[in-house]
């Protein structure tokens, strides 16, 4: 029976359903198909900030969010132990001391009734299933298979969190070039008043001159208060990420200098498979859904319960001891559904819809994954188009400023051109920080959308 067990496993053996996945991504060029995908890249090789660096790792340690799933897979670690212990025979120690004793005078008891018993009795009991349809062997197919998915969900997790931890330093350094900015141009312009009230003062200059330089004062002026409370702000939430109480965060390289290689290939999608962590789940899922159909189909025969005890005891009637004596006791069960009104038909119905289900999620994920890719690629490569047109908007107009101030000395020009020039050169540098945060921020996106950061984390903790 045993040799044969393995063999009356009912339900479908789980095998990976075919896919529809693309040959390429649409918006991948020619270069980066054979080229290796930033995918494969470990965050610390991405992102080479060493302040960053020190970030993602403290993240990774203390996250909440982290912590919650790493606990998730301790909880299916422990069903699975559940679920497999019932393969085995279950052995209680068992002790009763059972007393009986009648009240009242000796006619009053019914004949050959003595006036009290006593029997202690202690030994073991055991039960077992067989499992002779494959039930236990399918849940504990399917608690492994939720144990998979749990500990794919965590790796989920790490994925979105050096991910955040990045963006959000690349936010915080973008805000801390605008600042810069501002502070600089928030000197300049108040030089430019002193100049002009001088102007002023000697007659060179109108009244209309002096105040349209204090107007571009206080439009310096204003921006620096909202950047170092926008500031502030992001460093809280970057120590929220780090499990940590608000405070300052510190700052490594500029944000023009945190992601250096020249372009951004994407790999084949074929590889989303094993890369990201939410397919991986998804399969899992799938996996888990699949062997529960073997387990309820199983529930439609016969169920064959071995039940035994063996133990000793004696017995104390009226005073006379009889024993000790030895016990044993086996009591083969076998229990076969007849009428349950449909209840385990539809059991296995559920069962089968749900696998149905997952294998559409599975599906969905994939062409999700697909989806979030194409986008990250035409993201990198459009921001990348207009950081570079910025730049050169940026030097045009630093240019134009010169020029104007140049005019405007020289008596060529009045100060509406120089107003006009600074107005324009000032919030294209800042736009030009925005430019430089949206490339480098695209850039984190596709390298988690193709499941980067997780896979060269388990190597590392491997080793």
């Amino acid at each position: 029976m045993l040799v044969l067990l393995p063999a009356c496993t009912l339900g479908p053996n789980y095998q990976r359903p075919p896919v529809d996945l693309p040959n390429a991504y649409r918006g991948a060029t020619a270069v980066d198909m054979p080229a290796p995908s930033v995918g494969d890249l470990a965050w610390w090789e991405l992102f080479q900030d060493p302040a960053l660096q020190e970030l993602i790792r403290t993240a990774l340690a203390a996250n909440h969010d982290l912590q919650i799933a790493v606990t998730r897979i301790l909880q299916a670690e422990a069903q699975v132990t559940v679920a497999r212990s019932q393969l085995f025979p279950t052995v209680n120690a068992n002790v009763a001391a059972p007393y009986v004793g009648f009240a009242g005078a000796q006619g009053n008891r019914p004949p050959n009734v003595p006036r009290d018993a006593f029997a202690p009795l202690g030994g073991a009991s055991v039960s077992w299933e067989l499992d002779l349809w494959g039930r236990l062997r399918r849940a504990t197919e399917s608690a492994r298979a939720d144990l998979l998915a749990t500990e794919e969900a965590r790796r989920g997790v790490v994925t979105t969190l050096v991910a955040q931890v990045a963006q959000a330093y690349f936010d915080l350094r973008s805000l801390d070039a605008i600042l810069e900015i501002s502070r600089q141009t928030l000197r300049s312009r108040r030089q430019a008043l002193d100049l002009m009230q001088a102007r002023y003062e000697q007659g060179l200059s109108p009244l209309m001159d002096v105040r349209q330089a204090e107007a571009l004062l206080q439009e310096a002026a204003r921006t620096v208060p909202d950047v170092e409370r926008r500031i502030e702000q992001t460093e809280n939430a970057i120590n929220l990420l780090l499990a940590k109480s608000p405070g300052p965060v510190p700052r490594g390289r500029t944000l023009v200098e945190q992601i250096t290689i020249p372009a951004a290939p994407a790999g084949v999608p074929s590889d989303l498979l094993t890369r990201r962590p939410d397919i991986r789940q998804a399969e899992a899922q799938m996996m888990a859904a699949n062997a529960q159909i073997g387990a309820v189909k199983a529930q439609l025969f016969p169920t064959v319960m071995i039940t035994g005890f063996a133990g000793g005891g004696g017995t104390v009637v009226s005073g006379q001891t009889f024993g000790p004596f030895g016990l044993f006791t086996a009591l083969p069960t076998v229990t076969l559904p007849i009428f349950n009104a449909g209840r385990l038909v539809a059991q296995v119905d559920l069962a089968e819809a749900r696998t149905r289900e997952a294998m559409i999620r599975y599906q969905q994920a994939i062409d999700g994954a697909v989806s979030e890719v194409a986008d990250a690629l035409v993201e990198v490569r459009k921001r990348e188009e207009v950081r570079q047109e910025q730049e050169k908007l940026v030097a045009a107009l630093q240019d134009a400023s010169s020029l104007a101030n140049n005019r405007y000395t020289g008596g060529v020009t009045n100060y509406l051109e120089v107003l006009d020039t600074e107005t324009r050169l000032f919030g294209s540098e800042l736009t030009l920080v925005q430019a430089q945060l949206d490339n480098a921020v695209a850039v984190i996106q596709l390298y988690r959308s193709l499941g980067g950061g997780w896979t060269a984390l388990e190597t590392a903790s491997a080793q």
